[in-house]
C-alpha cells in the first residue's frame, strides 16, 4: 500500500506559499501523492489551482484530485484545465471526480443539483472525448491540449453500487473518502467483486482517505478545522472530529487497518497547517 499526502487547501487560514512548501517538502521525504479535497461554498483553496502550483516545484509525486466535484463545474472548461494540468505536470495528474452532496456548491457555481448524477455521466463522456482530442461542445476545434497518455487516469467517488458501472465503463478506479477501516473494508469488497462480475478489465485502483494530525500542541486546531469543515453534517460532524487519530501510535494502526481492507493507497490529510505535519507523518508511516 502507497501513502499518500493531502495538501492543507480546505484548512482554515493556510498561507499560499505554504502549499508549494508543503508539496515540496512532501515530494522530498517520499510520499506518493499529494492530493486535495474540494469545496466551492467555503474559504478553500481551489483544487486545480492547488495542483498546479505543487505540480510546479514538483518534479516525481503523484498529484490527485480526491474528489472533485465534477458536476459543479462547466465540463468543457474542466476538460480544458485538467489536460492544461496534466502537460504541466508531465502526466501526474489523476483526477479524482464525485457528485457530492452539497446542495450550496452547486448553487453557488450556477450548476444545478437534482439532476447532478445524470449530467456526471454526460460530462464523463465529454471529458474523455476532449482529452482524446476531439472537438466537443460544437468546437471547430479540439478545446484542450493533448493529454500525455490519450487520457487522464480517474477515480470514481461515492457509493460502490453508483461508482461502478461509471469505473467499469472508463477503466477508472475507486476512491473511498473519510470513512473508517471497518466501513472502507465493506466498500472495497463490494466494488472489486462488482468489477469482477461486470466483467472490467485488470485490478482496479482504489484509495482511501484519512484525516490526521500528530502532536497534542495541534489538537485543538484539529478539531475546530474539521469540525468547522464538517459542520453541516450536524452531530456526525463532532464524529468524524475526534475519530482522527493523533498519534504516532493511532496513526500507524489506521494505516495497517486500512492496508487490511487491500487498498492500493491511503491518503493522510492533514487537519492543521503547520508544515512540521509533513516530516511527523513521515517519521510515523514511511519506511
Amino acid at each position: 500500500m502507497r501513502i499518500g499526502f493531502g495538501l492543507p487547501n480546505p484548512v482554515l487560514e493556510v498561507p499560499g506559499r505554504l502549499l508549494l512548501d508543503w508539496a515540496r517538502r512532501a515530494e522530498d521525504r517520499g510520499f506518493a501523492s499529494l492530493a486535495t479535497i474540494d469545496r466551492i461554498a467555503y474559504p478553500s483553496y481551489d483544487s486545480l489551482t492547488a495542483l498546479t502550483a505543487a505540480a510546479a516545484v514538483t518534479e516525481r509525486v503523484g498529484l490527485i484530485s480526491n474528489i472533485l466535484l465534477g458536476p459543479a463545474y462547466n465540463p468543457v472548461l474542466l476538460a480544458k484545465a485538467t489536460a492544461s494540468l496534466d502537460q504541466l505536470s508531465g502526466g501526474r495528474l489523476t483526477l479524482g471526480l464525485g457528485v457530492g452532496s452539497r446542495a450550496d456548491d452547486y448553487r453557488l457555481s450556477g450548476r444545478s443539483f437534482a439532476d447532478r448524477g445524470r449530467r456526471f455521466d454526460a460530462d464523463l463522456e465529454l471529458l474523455h472525448r476532449a482529452w482524446a482530442g476531439a472537438p466537443v461542445a460544437g468546437s471547430p476545434f479540439p478545446v484542450a491540449p493533448p493529454t500525455t497518455r490519450g487520457r487522464i487516469p480517474v477515480l470514481i467517488g461515492g457509493q460502490p453500487e453508483l461508482a461502478l458501472p461509471r469505473a467499469v465503463r472508463w477503466g477508472a478506479g475507486f476512491t473511498i473518502g473519510g470513512a473508517p477501516p471497518e466501513m472502507a473494508a465493506g466498500a472495497v469488497k463490494a466494488f472489486r467483486e462488482g468489477w469482477q462480475q461486470a466483467g472490467g478489465a485488470g485490478q482496479p485502483r482504489i484509495v482511501a482517505l484519512t484525516y490526521f494530525s500528530l502532536g497534542e500542541e495541534h489538537t485543538d486546531e484539529s478539531l475546530h478545522n474539521l469540525r468547522s469543515y464538517y459542520g453541516f453534517l450536524g452531530d456526525w460532524a463532532e464524529g468524524v472530529a475526534t475519530s482522527a487519530p493523533r498519534t504516532p501510535a493511532a496513526v500507524r494502526e489506521r494505516a495497517a487497518a486500512f492496508e487490511e481492507t487491500g487498498i492500493d493507497e491511503l491518503i493522510f490529510d492533514p487537519t492543521v497547517a503547520d508544515l512540521d505535519q509533513v516530516d511527523r507523518l513521515a517519521d510515523t508511516v514511511l519506511p
